[in-house]
């Protein structure tokens, strides 16, 4: 009798499964939500509260997700934004722009992402209001 084969993890080719381990309810849309959603909602939960508290004071801001900033040939190494304050004229409202990747990078997991994200939309909106960025929001730890 030979002796016990330990179950297989692979198909006799050598490859692992192929495809998704989860069908989608809705063709076409992955089941579980992508890097880039979660972050996504990460910032606009911070968003609603930095609204919330300062929506009247702030104006017309439009608050926006990039992958990473464009940096021109001459800029100088060792430093990336992590996000962007564009303000806004006559009808043009004010942009905040959060580059995700550079915030991924500096983060080690979750709660450090979550940390991060909230400090620099704190500090962008205290920029853009002229007042010190505890002020803006409890939680922020410079």
């Amino acid at each position: 009798m030979p002796p016990e084969m330990p179950a297989r993890r692979r198909d006799r080719h050598g490859r692992g499964m192929r495809g998704p381990g989860v069908l989608p309810r809705v063709p076409g849309r992955p089941e579980t939500p992508t890097g880039a959603q979660r972050f996504d909602d990460l910032v606009l939960s911070v968003v609603r509260d930095l609204e919330a508290r300062w929506g009247d004071r702030l104006g017309l801001v439009e608050y926006a997700v990039e992958d990473a900033p464009q940096i021109p040939d001459d800029w100088t190494p060792g430093q990336v934004p992590l996000s962007s304050l564009i303000r806004g004229t006559g009808p043009r409202p004010t942009r905040i722009v959060l580059f995700r990747r550079p915030i991924e990078h500096r983060a080690e997991g979750r709660s450090e992402l979550e940390a991060m994200v909230l400090t620099v939309l704190v500090e962008q909106v205290a920029e853009l209001l002229g007042i010190d960025a505890e002020d803006v929001d409890p939680r922020y730890e410079g």
